[in-house]
């Protein structure tokens, strides 16, 4: 696929998909520099934000409705170029502390077996779709939001390393945690992720397949690379 498109084709998406901790955001904001600034949308950070606005609002997570309810009032925004200087900004304010939690991580993933959730979420992903171009983070970006994609990339990790490296993130940050609680939870959070009845965590038909375990982030940016020339990116 040539970078250039007509004025009549749709923006471009590359979609990156993958179970937490198997370094979807790493690539996407590098994804985004190496692009010339294309947008970034991170669908788990979605789910996590709705998950906090109900708790916030005090509205059960089983109550899919009441729930989706909340989706219109969301105004998010996502900066920043490193994890460092992150920021994910809800209403103006910085929720990205609190968002990437795991706790937070473990509300979304209930909310997101919601059907009405789902529904609710889906356009407003897809209003994320602007010009030159969009990176799109998630569980199913290319399997439902955009199957257009030219380019969807699923990223997986063992749980075992997946749990190291969010214990050495929680551990930088001064945040108390134990690896085999997180290998725990992680183990929890695919298992509804994969099973779930819609929208199951997965490959997208014709995604490449990059598996992160016991790569340098160098060499996993070193695969993306090959494949964005590939398509001709």
């Amino acid at each position: 696929m040539s970078s250039r498109n007509s004025p009549d084709s749709p923006v471009p998406v590359i979609t990156v998909d993958g179970p937490s901790g198997v370094g979807k955001g790493l690539v996407t904001r590098w994804l985004s520099q190496r692009l010339g600034g294309w947008h970034r949308l991170d669908s788990g950070a979605l789910y996590r934000i709705l998950a906090l606005a109900a708790q916030r609002a005090g509205v059960p997570d089983s109550d899919g409705p009441a729930v989706a309810a909340l989706v219109p009032g969301l105004r998010i925004e996502f900066t920043g170029d490193t994890e460092q200087d992150e920021a994910i900004l809800v209403d103006g304010e910085n929720w990205a502390d609190t968002v990437r939690a795991e706790t937070s991580g473990a509300l979304a993933s209930r909310i997101a077996a919601l059907p009405e959730v789902r529904a609710a979420l889906l356009q407003l992903q897809k209003d994320f779709r602007r010009a030159p171009g969009l990176i799109a983070d998630g569980r199913d970006m290319g399997t439902v939001v955009f199957p257009d994609a030219p380019l969807k990339i699923f990223m997986d990790a063992s749980p075992d390393e997946r749990a190291a490296r969010r214990y050495k993130q929680l551990s930088d940050k001064g945040i108390p945690a134990t690896l085999d609680s997180l290998c725990e939870e992680i183990r929890a959070r695919d298992a509804r992720d994969r099973n779930r009845p819609i929208a199951p965590l997965k490959p997208a038909e014709g995604a490449e397949v990059v598996d992160t375990t016991g790569l340098s982030p160098a060499e996993v940016l070193g695969k993306v690379e090959t494949l964005l020339r590939r398509i001709g990116l």
